[in-house]
């Protein structure tokens, strides 16, 4: 059984879907409205579970009613969260997304400041009973902590690096995979061009980094050298959570011994897939979906 901790935020996205996104000041009516638990980490792990591996998320909530639903649906949907910390008279986090007739979003999240960020409490966590532990970079001390956690116990330790008002050159250089969306690559690096970018977030740390591209698929390096898994072509209805639920599948891909290009091609199918439904969830498939979807690219 693989075993995976997912280390972030949780947070419940409230999906409006219109025919275009707006592009100045006005009302806008929805034809469609949805509410599903969201955020990095927790998708993630949502990801990893459907895909077989046994899954813990450790993160907070706040006591509300938000709160109570997001671990009510993480249980649901095969997460275990005995290590998420429910904080008493706190919000929890959410956000707002507007998506179009594409599939492409505009994601507004309000990350509660009722949460305290103080992660000393993982201490008292065994990370050694994970394969893989996979953090987000939206709780910065959770991550540093987990991280070196897990490294005291020989590890696998992946980074979802996206963007945050934080640096986080600290939790790179913890991390013996980087998986960057391209904002949050540029925003480390100061570098628009993909290979000068890899190779200074490559310089922080004795991983691997690779940045995804939404439609364009994924670069990484490989002995200094730029590597390109394009995208899967599929209808898209909605890319909400797709950079989650790639890295739920690579989490899983490194547990079962995956690497490099195979790796890859795994987490791009997995996450190509779930774009040919709404929400960021509900189009997550199994491994015997991907693999007779990959069947199809051989």
């Amino acid at each position: 059984m693989m075993r995976i901790a997912c280390v972030g935020i949780a947070v419940m996205d409230r999906l409006y879907y219109l025919g275009d996104l707006p592009c100045e000041g006005g009302k806008y009516v929805a034809n469609q409205y949805r509410e599903v638990g969201g955020g990095p980490a927790a998708t993630a792990a949502v990801a990893a579970a459907k895909l077989g591996a046994e899954v813990d998320f450790i993160g907070r909530v706040g006591d509300d009613d938000t709160g109570h639903s997001l671990l009510q649906e993480l249980a649901s949907l095969g997460v275990n969260t005995r290590y998420t910390r429910t904080v008493a008279n706190a919000r929890s986090s959410q956000s707002a997304i507007l998506v179009d007739g594409q599939g492409e979003r505009i994601i507004v999240n309000y990350p509660s400041p009722d949460l305290p960020a103080d992660a000393a409490w993982l201490e008292a966590i065994d990370f050694s009973q994970w394969d893989v532990v996979l953090a987000d970079v939206r709780w910065h001390e959770g991550t540093q902590q987990a991280f070196t956690l897990a490294r005291e116990k020989g590890v696998t330790t992946l980074l979802d690096g996206d963007t945050t008002p934080q640096a986080i050159a600290d939790l790179v250089s913890l991390s013996d995979h980087v998986v960057f969306s391209a904002p949050g690559l540029r925003r480390l690096s100061g570098e628009q061009d993909i290979a000068a970018s890899l190779k200074k977030a490559q310089a922080l740390t004795n991983g691997q980094v690779y940045v995804t591209q939404g439609s364009d698929g994924c670069c990484w390096l490989e002995e200094a050298r730029l590597v390109h898994q394009p995208g899967f072509k599929v209808e898209v209805v909605d890319t909400t959570g797709a950079g989650d639920v790639f890295h739920g599948a690579f989490a899983v891909s490194l547990a079962r011994g995956m690497a490099g290009a195979e790796a890859i091609r795994f987490a791009s199918a997995v996450a190509a897939l779930k774009c040919t439904r709404p929400g960021g969830r509900a189009g997550i498939p199994d491994c015997d979906q991907t693999r007779s979807f990959l069947s199809l690219f051989v």
